[in-house]
């Protein structure tokens, strides 16, 4: 897989990024240089830690969800997204309720529930499970194609990234060099 001048463009991006530890290089680059990118996004705002001990994930009562501050948070992430010109050719979420919420509240494309992105936090599920799914959907993203946009949680974030992000926190991921950044919308 080649990536082409504007894959030169991103790894330069990168660097230069990586070198000084500043996130605003990509706030003065098109959408283009994000192609063939994901982007990570942990879900908006969710008062509290994990889940409760009902937690179903079939029922979003039984689980922490996003607050009045963390829809409009998630409002505003897409809104600058949008104004930044980004389209995403497709939009993953976790399956759940929470990182769903957001995914529709962005407003950026249909959302595909994928289980691949489902938290390992409290061992609802295993993250042995759930990464190899996750690594083969990032395999087949198209280096030539719109980016994605995954929207999950911090544990799967990291463990892919090797980042940390706050609620609503975005990272960069070069799916072919396993390069990542944070990224402000």
């Amino acid at each position: 897989m080649g990536f082409g001048r504007s894959s030169r463009a991103t790894g330069l991006c990168i660097a230069i990024l990586l070198s000084f530890a500043t996130p605003n290089c990509f706030a003065d680059t098109s959408a283009a240089i994000l192609t063939g990118k994901v982007l990570f996004m942990r879900h908006a705002l969710a008062p509290g830690n994990g889940d409760p001990d009902y937690f179903d994930l079939n029922d979003c009562d039984t689980q922490r969800n996003l607050s009045a501050e963390g829809i409009a948070q998630a409002k505003e992430i897409g809104a600058k997204l949008n104004k930044r010109g980004l389209v995403f050719s497709k939009v993953f979420s976790s399956e759940w309720c929470r990182c769903q919420q957001t995914a529709v509240k962005l407003n950026l494309g249909q959302v595909i529930p994928f289980r691949g992105l489902n938290s390992f936090y409290e061992a609802h599920f295993s993250e042995d499970d759930l990464l190899p799914l996750l690594y083969e959907k990032l395999w087949n993203v198209e280096s030539s194609g719109d980016p994605v946009l995954m929207v999950t949680h911090f544990v799967t974030i990291q463990a892919v990234t090797g980042l940390s992000v706050s609620s609503g926190g975005v990272v960069l991921y070069d799916p072919e060099t396993g390069e990542s950044i944070k990224f402000t919308p």
